[in-house]
């Protein structure tokens, strides 16, 4: 009898341990960006949360500060050289960059990120990171693929001298909040055909996924490659940019038949702005999944959201001592 009675409260024990563990909440935050026509200063109130199509209570809803983010610029190493009329652009709009701001300089090579020559990690010091900008060798197919680039690079976030610290590390060293800006043409050329019945990309899924686990919103501005001629490349690769932001809570922020900008100089302050009317949502998610769909909506007048597809429980954009 006594045996029995033993059994059954290890049973209990051990099926109370079992539910508290389904049902253990993972603190978890996500980047949401407010786009409105007039200025907004939202609240918790004002944002809804869906997690896994269940709305979710909202613990948190922070701005981030001037000078509070980290901003990894990627250039593809396969543009074509008269990318080159837009270094000034570029310098300029790394130098304007609120201090306190950290970023990063790489080009986009055989399928992984190699830091320019100002910095080889994240560095506040913004006429460093300006003077890392080149222009890129203009050989065909030089990143392999962008996508396979931008997942090792969301998946081994380089360190820098202020917060040394990983994506896979959800506790440790404080860091910010972080963004990627692509300069590509987008094209993924080891799915096959360009063709407009061939836009399917395992590797453009993989790298959405990658970017979603990682917290990181990725933003792209459309240039052409020296390997591919306008028309059906250029449409496949905008086509995937426009896939990549709307999975991560970013912008494709260029869109054209195949033209390149006559200047990136607004598109890149568009980007800047985006930064600055982005927030830190921080909610409770079922930490024994490895991703959840997320949805948000707000009554704000005139606003529309932009938020990742998808968020991994446990995920911190912010972390503070």
């Amino acid at each position: 009898m006594t045996r029995y009675l033993l059994a059954l409260t290890l049973l209990a024990a051990t099926t109370a341990s079992t539910i508290h563990a389904q049902e253990s909440p993972a603190t978890t935050q996500a980047l949401v960006a407010f786009d409105s026509k007039a200025p907004v200063s939202p609240t918790a109130k004002d944002l809804t949360l869906k997690v896994d199509n269940r709305v979710s209570p909202l613990t948190n809803l922070a701005a981030i500060p001037p000078g509070g983010a980290q901003v990894a610029l990627l250039i593809d190493d396969g543009l074509r050289t008269s990318v080159a009329r837009e270094m000034n652009n570029l310098r300029a709009f790394i130098t304007s960059l609120p201090a306190g701001t950290e970023v990063f300089v790489g080009y986009m090579q055989n399928g992984t990120v190699f830091p320019g020559s100002g910095a080889s990690g994240f560095t506040s010091d913004l006429a460093a990171a300006a003077q890392g900008l080149r222009i890129p060798s203009g050989i065909p197919g030089s990143s392999a693929s962008p996508y396979f680039c931008l997942s090792a690079f969301v998946k081994n976030w380089p360190g820098q001298a202020e917060n040394q610290v990983s994506p896979v590390q959800r506790t440790g060293p404080v860091h910010k909040p972080r963004f990627v800006l692509m300069i590509t043409n987008g094209v993924d050329p080891y799915n096959g055909s360009t063709s407009p019945l061939n836009q399917n990309s395992p590797y453009v899924d993989s790298a959405v996924t990658d970017a979603q686990r990682a917290g990181v919103p990725v933003y792209s501005i459309y240039f052409s490659d020296a390997g591919f001629s306008r028309g059906r490349g250029s449409f496949s690769g905008q086509n995937y940019l426009a896939q990549m932001a709307e999975g991560t809570g970013g912008l494709s922020l260029y869109q054209s038949t195949g033209q390149n900008p006559v200047s990136m100089a607004p598109y890149l302050k568009q980007f800047q702005e985006a930064i600055a009317r982005t927030y830190v949502a921080t909610f409770p998610v079922d930490a024994n999944k490895k991703l959840v769909s997320l949805r948000t909506s707000t009554d704000l007048p005139k606003t529309k959201l932009r938020a990742p597809t998808q968020v991994r429980p446990g995920t911190v954009v912010l972390s503070q001592p």
